[in-house]
């Protein structure tokens, strides 16, 4: 299961209780979760190559009713949707200027079942806004880095540089001990917090979710890379530091 389908899970098992008896003309928190992730989408700004810088602070603008429901959750809902937020953020690899701040305000206008999404981009060093009288305090979270792994073998083999080799060779950074695999077999290349897989004139062909390599091709968390007759996974995982690990 990916970074995105946990999040997405523990946000509806968070909000269950409180909203599941709502009517249907009522807002849901996966709708708002999905907005989020659009919203981060239509507004990042290209600023050069490999390097997009998306909002980090966003109001949810809420009826009567259904910001009623939010100020009664109050925090957890909104903590919630920040891990959707970064999470989406790590997914695009989208940068950010602050932390991530989720909020809630009331709007009149609006009817119940009808929210709209307002974002910015923050610096950190901006004093945060109050959502309102009665909000729930919005938080304000820093992403989580997350450190490219190759799984294989049993073994986890943490990516610390713009470059590394896999193949048969001994001189390989990642050995893959496999009579199909050519001594220097597939790259992996990491810029801008992208990681990309270049075969590198191999002699049986490289493939990542069963589609050859033909010059580079991105990779994302759960990604499987064919080699001979290997198998290898890349990962995206919270970033620890440290060597190779079982």
């Amino acid at each position: 299961m990916g970074i995105l389908d946990n999040v997405e899970r523990g946000l509806e098992k968070l909000v269950r209780g409180a909203f599941s008896t709502g009517s249907r003309s009522q807002v849901q928190p996966l709708e708002i979760a999905s907005a989020l992730r659009k919203e981060l989408d239509n507004r990042s700004l290209v600023l050069s190559q490999g390097r997009t810088l998306a909002p980090n602070v966003f109001t949810a603008r809420l009826s009567d009713s259904d910001f009623e429901l939010a100020r009664q959750w109050g925090s957890p809902l909104a903590e919630e949707l920040c891990d959707v937020v970064i999470a989406h953020v790590n997914s695009q690899q989208y940068g950010l200027q602050g932390p991530v701040r989720v909020s809630f305000e009331h709007d009149p206008h609006l009817r119940p079942g009808v929210f709209e999404i307002d974002s910015s981009i923050e610096k950190q060093t901006e004093p945060s806004r109050a959502a309102g009288p009665s909000a729930p305090a919005a938080p304000r979270r820093q992403p989580t880095r997350y450190q490219p792994v190759i799984e294989f073998d049993g073994h986890r083999h943490p990516i610390t540089s713009s470059s590394v080799i896999l193949g048969r060779s001994s001189e390989a950074g990642i050995l893959v001990d496999d009579t199909g695999v050519s001594r220097r077999h597939l790259e992996i290349r990491t810029t801008s917090g992208r990681s990309y897989a270049v075969d590198l004139g191999s002699t049986n062909g490289s493939y990542v979710n069963g589609q050859r390599v033909d010059g580079q091709v991105e990779l994302t968390d759960g990604s499987t890379i064919t080699m001979g007759r290997s198998r290898l996974t890349f990962r995206l995982l919270p970033a620890q530091g440290g060597g190779s690990q079982r």
